[in-house]
């Protein structure tokens, strides 16, 4: 008789049944997602693993251990920038346009350096960041050490999780495949390549906040925000209230943003033309609904960041800041 597989314990506690299955501890999930990045688990058992994982949805202390074990994974540059946020990006955009790159690089050019993670290209009808900041004339960068290049040079740079981990993307990929979403597409979120103390975190499905929220304080991140964002990025509607779920110093909060329209919802842009994009930045198109989405999030994120202590100081903040940007006078914030 052949000899268990190491890997085989977990995909027990995890399959024994409706009374002897279990949840693994965050050490056992650490341990599991340690082989399988080290490519010690057959393609069966990776597949059993993420179904069950799946099937059962993921605690918070699995998913700080998936995302601890991942760290150690990651080759950093010898010498990484000081990152102030981290804003990752992996759900793509249907119904508007992904105004929240806006946000990210108005807050970059107030000298706050962002690290930008995602994926895209996928042929779903969704508009994707790395097409979109093409549109802007942003290149991806290849490697954490570009990326750490560009953030010095200009405080803003842009990683796809192929060139991050190119197992865990494969990983992520493989929903194709399996037909279900697996672990991966919620831990990517929470690498936070070069340890930012400010971590943004967007979901589509409410009851991931708290998922979020609770690993958060777990993975002892500094200052986290979680909010149900426009098709599940971080990008606030401004045509709804929006609660924000935050972690501070080891502490839990919930806030409420108030909605930014009194009025009827802005209908689905038909178009999706990433080109308008470039154009408000630069001041040369208008658009009442784009407006209010990155002054909204920016708030949000300047909130997140200390910047500001109330909703309304942060919203006024960042109106002033992109107003500032529109008349060619950024300062620092």
């Amino acid at each position: 008789m052949a000899e268990e597989h190491p890997f085989a314990q977990y995909i027990r506690i995890l399959g024994k049944g409706k009374q002897g299955a279990r949840a693994l501890t965050q050490a056992e999930a650490y341990d599991a997602m340690k082989m399988i990045l080290a490519q010690q688990v057959q393609p069966i058992q990776l597949g059993a693993f993420l179904m069950l994982m799946r099937v059962k949805e993921e605690t918070p202390e699995e998913l700080a251990g998936f995302v601890l074990a991942t760290r150690e994974f990651l080759k950093r540059p010898a010498h990484c920038p000081e990152v102030r946020l981290d804003w990752s990006t992996y759900a793509g955009k249907k119904r508007q346009l992904p105004w929240f790159l806006l946000s990210a690089l108005l807050l970059a050019d107030a000298g706050i350096p962002v690290l930008m993670h995602g994926s895209g290209g996928r042929k779903d009808g969704r508009v994707y960041t790395p097409e979109a900041l093409a549109a802007l004339g942003i290149k991806e960068c290849r490697s954490l050490e570009e990326a750490a290049t560009r953030i010095t040079e200009r405080g803003f740079a842009y990683i796809s999780l192929g060139n991050i981990s190119p197992l865990l993307s494969e990983i992520m990929e493989l929903r194709p495949l399996l037909g279900l979403r697996s672990p991966v597409h919620t831990l990517a979120r929470m690498i936070n390549p070069f340890g930012a103390p400010v971590m943004l975190q967007g979901i589509f499905h409410p009851g991931y906040r708290n998922l979020h929220q609770e690993t958060g304080l777990l993975l002892k991140q500094p200052h986290m925000a979680v909010l149900k964002g426009e098709g599940g990025e971080i990008e606030r509607n401004p045509d709804a209230p929006c609660l924000v779920q935050s972690v501070h110093n080891g502490v839990l909060e919930n806030e409420e943003w108030p909605a930014m329209f009194g009025g009827p919802r802005h209908l689905k842009d038909e178009t999706m033309d990433v080109s308008r994009l470039k154009a408000l930045w630069n001041g040369a198109g208008e658009d009442e609904y784009g407006t209010a989405a990155v002054i909204g999030t920016a708030a949000i994120a300047l909130k997140a960041l200390g910047k500001a202590t109330s909703i309304d100081a942060a919203q006024e903040l960042a109106s002033r800041l992109w107003n500032k940007r529109a008349a060619g006078r950024l300062d620092a914030a």
